[in-house]
């Protein structure tokens, strides 16, 4: 599986390729961080943003794009460029049918690390040790793209198989209300005949 990940940001929008092999084994295959102008207009700067992406898309190819989810953020404005910045990646997966998934920091910090409330030199160290680095990814947003990716490679299975095991209860769920109805009327019947 190949996985673009995305930490969004206006300012700094960290994008990286990891390709997941068999069991955890993963690859960097690319890290860098889009920047857009802090004194650009905002279209501008999505606009930026969205034609880099579709580079990353058009040059690697990935199966799937992994984004950070805005969970919560103290700064309204921020989090609103964020949201905004993921939301443009999104976009441009969805034109090219490619499946998003949203991981929350949290998510991702706890894939890696064992621990959803990690910092960032934790989460970059355990990214630098796993992928076999030479040296840290820099910046952070880099690291966290790389780390976004390595999660969606190391839940995918576990989320392909939660999904698989609800959507087989609900088949179960479904036939056996049928069971019961067919009961319910099987059972009403013999009343009916009687009162008649």
């Amino acid at each position: 599986m190949r996985v673009l990940g995305v930490d969004p940001g206006l300012t700094r929008c960290g994008i990286a390729v990891v390709d997941g092999g068999t069991g955890r084994s993963v690859r960097a295959i690319a890290v860098d961080v889009i920047r857009t102008p802090v004194d650009a207009p905002l279209a501008v700067r999505l606009m930026q943003i969205a034609d880099a992406a579709e580079l990353w898309l058009d040059r690697y190819r990935p199966d799937v794009i992994s984004v950070e989810r805005v969970f919560s953020q103290h700064n309204v404005r921020t989090a609103m460029g964020t949201a905004q910045a993921g939301g443009v990646i999104a976009l441009c997966a969805a034109r090219r049918d490619l499946p998003v998934a949203f991981h929350t920091p949290s998510e991702m910090k706890a894939a890696l690390t064992g621990s959803g409330r990690a910092d960032k030199a934790q989460v970059t160290a355990m990214v630098t040790k796993v992928l076999g680095l030479t040296e840290a990814p820099k910046p952070a947003d880099a690291a966290d793209a790389l780390g976004l990716a390595i999660c969606h490679i190391w839940r995918a299975p576990m989320q392909s198989r939660l999904a698989e095991a609800q959507a087989r209860a609900a088949q179960l769920a479904q036939a056996h209300k049928a069971r019961l109805a067919a009961a319910a009327r099987t059972a009403a019947k013999p009343a009916r005949t009687r009162n008649k």
